[in-house]
């Protein structure tokens, strides 16, 4: 479904949704006052679904889901289902280098446009705006072990079998500063096996080793 299709063509070119297209790199009339309103927004509404449809789950298990729903990954893969980057408007620049296509860009543009939608609309049709954007999300919400990161499923793993936590290592660390590659080791004791995770920063190369080392262990047992 295209944007037009969302909020209708009146809407979409209102002086609001219009600022809430246009990038930083093209004027300082942009979207990032309507992004910063449109994020509270969008969290408050998940938060409330999330509340009142899982009403047996405990906190922890909420803002492990609201996490999923609202971060930028999946911001941007609603944006590009609904052909955002067709009504972008971004500066020269950012256009050269792809700015389209950027995940960052297309979360953010998201995000404003629920704030304009707030301010031009009012509150519930900014709420029907995000609920006909999550309605494929909300309708195949993973399971809470899916959403757990692989560092934290391993810890799990081994602790159920009475084993200590694991130990991460750093192998090797390419490039300057902003753009290096990480190598790092998982290492469980008692475990001959070696698990080498890389990633554009330790973090990644951590989950990445992790991911390694659990899927191995849980085939072992």
């Amino acid at each position: 479904m295209s944007l037009v299709e969302l909020l209708g063509e009146d809407l979409l070119r209102s002086e609001h949704c219009l600022r809430a297209l246009t990038h930083r790199s093209v004027s300082s009339k942009n979207n990032e006052r309507l992004e910063y309103l449109g994020d509270s927004l969008l969290g408050f509404f998940v938060a409330n679904w999330l509340y009142h449809h899982f009403p047996s789950y405990p906190e922890g298990d909420l803002t492990r889901m609201r996490a999923h729903l609202v971060r930028k990954d999946t911001l941007a893969e609603i944006a590009r289902e609904h052909n955002f980057a067709d009504h972008l408007v971004l500066g020269a620049g950012e256009l050269k280098s792809g700015g389209l296509r950027r995940s960052s860009i297309l979360a953010d543009a998201l995000e404003a446009l629920i704030g304009a939608v707030f301010i031009t609309k009012g509150y519930e049709s900014a709420c029907e705006f995000i609920e006909k954007l999550y309605v494929t999300r909300f309708a195949n919400i993973p399971t809470i072990d899916q959403l757990k990161d692989a560092k934290t499923r391993l810890q799990e793993l081994l602790q159920s079998n009475n084993q200590s936590l694991p130990e991460y290592k750093i192998v090797e660390k390419h490039g300057k500063s902003g753009n290096e590659t990480f190598s790092v080791q998982c290492v469980v004791e008692n475990c001959q096996e070696s698990f080498i995770g890389v990633g554009t920063s330790r973090r990644k190369a951590e989950q990445s080793a992790a991911e390694y080392a659990f899927v191995y262990l849980s085939n072992q047992n």
